[in-house]
């Protein structure tokens, strides 16, 4: 059953589009349409107001922290185009700026942490953008997916390091390959494999019939399966398994009420977070016969389990 453990006002003067714990769960980072980031310090069940970033001149869609082997660094993406990675030295700065986009900055996700710095963006112009940190020469250096989905980029996840290749091991085998998903206004999702020094459309993965909202690529933790959650505004969200990272089965987890704007999966990889239209977040998980179960939901702040017995679908 999920219970409200803490609440926060934030201040913002606008409605809030993202809240992100950060790897250790000590700090929170939120964004919103009224042009800001900021990032609160979470301890004992009260917080501390930390930074107000302003540096977007449009709403802020989505923010990300980057594993903290690389200090506080925090992206964020806007409907202003652009890319802001900030940074904690003492006080909160902008570190970096990328502006190679021709619309709204939909998502941000950084890598796993054992390929590097590296921050992939999606954005409305219908590109995605690979962006990577360079040791050698302390620059940024970017890569472009130009034409990734026709209208343009909602979401984009990584997909984890420990099964890049289910074949391969990429901690000790440098040939195994990095992956993206991408879910996008043509109804499609797309994974990207990087291929030299290039990124290649590697599939395309089709069942939503309305706009994809987001994609989330499960973390693995070793098993020798991939999942992906999608999920759209043809109020559906499908996880799409594999056991090779190229042929996928898509299994409908839930047909809901309204539009799903978002999935997120636990740490460890076994159960999904469902947020959408209809006010409520949703927790599922798997059975051992392969159904998908509600394990709890929330609706307008109140944690309770759902009426039907914890529903099979």
């Amino acid at each position: 059953m999920i219970t409200v453990l803490n609440t926060i006002d934030t201040g913002h003067e606008d409605m809030i589009h993202d809240a992100e714990l950060d790897y250790y769960g000590l700090k929170l980072a939120t964004c919103s349409s009224d042009n800001s980031v900021k990032i609160y310090d979470i301890k004992n069940g009260t917080q501390t107001l930390a930074a107000d970033l302003k540096g977007h001149f449009g709403p802020v869609w989505q923010v990300a922290w980057a594993h903290p082997k690389y200090g506080n660094l925090l992206a964020s993406c806007s409907y202003d185009r652009k890319v802001i990675i900030w940074k904690e030295s003492g006080e909160w700065t902008k570190l970096y700026e990328h502006t190679g986009h021709e619309s709204s900055v939909n998502s941000v996700a950084w890598a796993p942490a054992e390929y590097g710095l590296i921050l992939a963006c999606c954005s409305s112009d219908g590109s995605i953008s690979i962006i990577q940190y360079s040791q050698d020469t302390g620059n940024w250096d970017v890569k472009k997916i130009t034409g990734a989905h026709a209208i343009g980029v909602n979401s984009i996840s990584w997909c984890p390091a420990l099964s890049a290749d289910l074949n391969l091991d990429p901690l000790t085998n440098k040939d195994a390959p990095k992956r993206l998903v991408t879910g996008g206004c043509d109804n499609l999702i797309k994974i990207w494999r990087e291929q030299g020094d290039q990124w290649v459309e590697e599939n395309r993965l089709e069942l939503h019939i309305d706009w994809v909202r987001d994609v989330a690529w499960a973390p693995s933790l070793g098993l020798q399966r991939s999942m992906i959650a999608s999920c759209s505004q043809d109020k559906r969200v499908v996880i799409w398994s594999s056991d090779d990272n190229v042929s996928w089965t898509p299994t409908i987890l839930n047909t809901f009420d309204d539009v799903v704007w978002s999935v997120s999966w636990s740490l460890t990889g076994n159960i999904l977070a469902v947020s959408g239209g209809d006010n409520k977040v949703s927790l599922w998980r798997e059975s051992t016969d392969g159904q998908w179960l509600c394990i709890s939901e929330v609706a307008k702040g109140l944690g309770q389990t759902p009426n039907d017995e914890r529903s099979t679908l």
